[in-house]
């Protein structure tokens, strides 16, 4: 009897194809493995990506520069009024260091140091090279006054 010609139902068990069966261990792993990467990539999202607040600083700009070593990126700093003391006994003037989103922004800032700016930024809970050196984004300039 030719059982090559039988259908697949008709054929005895040790010559049907076997069906591979996945482990519950591998399965298990699979799983595991694809909750870890969403949940890292959850994680760089938040932590790099996630707008975490947006506000306005005022004060008169101290500097604004170009600088990195191998990522270029705009940083600035502005010089607040009022002091403040981290410790008993000292005086520090309060300063708001940033980094600027683009160009443009960059150098209206850098031609007009010294003259009183309210920026508009956004803070993330952390920096990115190609982004800035610090975590508050300058995205725009609502005023200056001299």
């Amino acid at each position: 009897m030719e059982t090559e010609n039988l259908p697949l139902s008709e054929q005895p068990l040790e010559q049907q194809p076997r069906k591979k069966k996945v482990s519950r261990l591998k399965k298990f792993a699979r799983i595991l493995m694809v909750l870890l990467l969403l949940g890292l990539i959850a994680l760089i999202y938040f932590r790099f990506f996630f707008v975490f607040g947006d506000g306005v600083k005022s004060g008169q700009l101290n500097y604004a520069v170009k600088k990195g070593n191998i990522f270029k990126t705009y940083e600035g700093k502005l010089i607040q009024e009022g002091y403040r003391s981290k410790t008993a006994g000292t005086i520090q003037s309060y300063e708001f260091e940033f980094s600027v989103k683009s160009k443009k922004i960059y150098d209206i800032l850098s031609a007009n140091s010294g003259k009183k700016f309210d920026l508009h930024y956004r803070e993330y809970h952390g920096a990115i090279p190609w982004r800035g050196n610090t975590k508050y984004i300058v995205d725009s300039i609502i005023s200056m006054k001299e």
